[in-house]
């Protein structure tokens, strides 16, 4: 992760940007004197809000949550898929 103040983030918009996509790492702008801000790849933000979305829901929370112990403790069931035409 890399730390880059409001100045250097400035100067360097565009490498900056270019090295969150590429690396996919997050930036930390230091804002001094104010709440930092992070720069994050687009599809780590969309992941992020689907997680919240999911986790948001109580029922589906519980239900992800109860599939995820099934799976740790070995009781899953494999399966073929079956094509469509």
């Amino acid at each position: 992760m890399q730390v880059v103040s409001m100045t250097e983030a400035r100067n360097n918009f565009k490498a900056i940007f270019d090295a969150v996509f590429l690396n996919n790492e997050e930036v930390i702008i230091h804002r001094k004197g104010r709440e930092n801000v992070v720069v994050i790849p687009f599809d780590e933000y969309s992941s992020m809000k689907e997680t919240n979305y999911l986790l948001n829901n109580p029922n589906n929370a519980k239900h992800l949550m109860d599939s995820i112990k099934q799976l740790r403790e070995g009781q899953v069931a494999q399966r073929e898929l079956i094509e469509c035409d």
